[in-house]
């Protein structure tokens, strides 16, 4: 399978290792999977065939609320217990613990659910002690982002099953492209400002509103590429633990999303 989302690249790859180590799918009746010999014992009698359950689109939707929970529970937490004068370094360290740990599962070789759940709580953390900064400079603001972002994902998979958007070879090309020059940017944006430089891009400018709508469009529009992903792993009979990164996928996405919309909503609040 060709893949096109960055961060479930590798589920396409899953699939064929899982073929090619004998661990298809079971059929309708419980029998092996195409490729997948019953296997035998000492006996004249096979042993009973081993069955790899197929992920489903209902194991990714329970996935995501998990992971959703996990987030909204540690988001919670670092709410209520992160001092104001720790905020800082809470979301820094988070940031960085969180980065480390989005690019681990995104290249690892196998889905790996308690990284995934470890990831969910570290982004909590992050979502969290942001959340608190931006509320305590603009009331109201954080319950603003949540019910934006939260309408834009609805929205998204409203088109994507409408089939309104399509997720062409050039329709993937040109998303994937923009999130990696966006990450680039934002990446080199940040460790500029670590020392003290000002490009501008989030400085609350038309520049930063300018480029707060390009990243929530292109966030917006992932959806669609994991959408799609999802639909195809589903076709292709992926195990049902890669069902954990395809939830991973859009946690990801969301959290991007909620991050930019707070940002953008920020710009429009004024001094008071």
């Amino acid at each position: 399978m060709k893949t096109s989302n960055p961060v479930l690249a590798r589920l396409g790859q899953a699939a064929e290792r899982e073929r090619a180590a004998g661990y298809a799918p079971a059929g309708p009746y419980g029998q092996p999977g195409y490729g997948q010999p019953y296997p035998t014992t000492a006996g004249a009698y096979p042993a009973a065939p081993p069955t790899v359950q197929p992920m489903s689109i209902d194991d990714v939707v329970v996935k995501t609320v998990t992971l959703l929970g996990i987030t909204g529970a540690s988001a919670t937490a670092a709410w209520l217990l992160v001092p104001d004068a720790l905020l800082g370094l809470a979301w820094i360290g988070a940031l960085v613990v969180g980065l480390v740990l989005g690019l681990v599962i995104s290249f690892s070789r196998m889905a790996n659910p308690a990284l995934v759940i470890v990831y969910a709580v570290v982004e909590g953390v992050l979502v969290g002690a942001v959340s608190k900064a931006f509320e305590s400079l603009y009331n109201g603001i954080v319950l603003q982002a949540v019910v934006a972002t939260f309408g834009v994902f609805f929205l998204m998979a409203i088109l994507y099953r409408a089939k309104a958007i399509r997720a062409t070879p050039k329709f993937v090309r040109g998303v994937v492209a923009a999130m990696v020059g966006l990450f680039a940017v934002i990446l080199i944006n940040l460790v500029l400002s670590l020392f003290g430089f000002d490009t501008g891009l989030r400085s609350g400018g038309p520049l930063a509103i300018g480029f707060s709508l390009i990243c929530i469009v292109v966030a917006s529009l992932s959806f669609i590429l994991s959408f799609h992903e999802v639909e195809e792993g589903v076709r292709m009979g992926l195990p049902q633990r890669y069902s954990w990164t395809a939830a991973f996928g859009i946690l990801v996405s969301l959290i991007w999303l909620y991050f930019e919309v707070l940002r953008l909503l920020s710009y429009f609040q004024g001094d008071d």
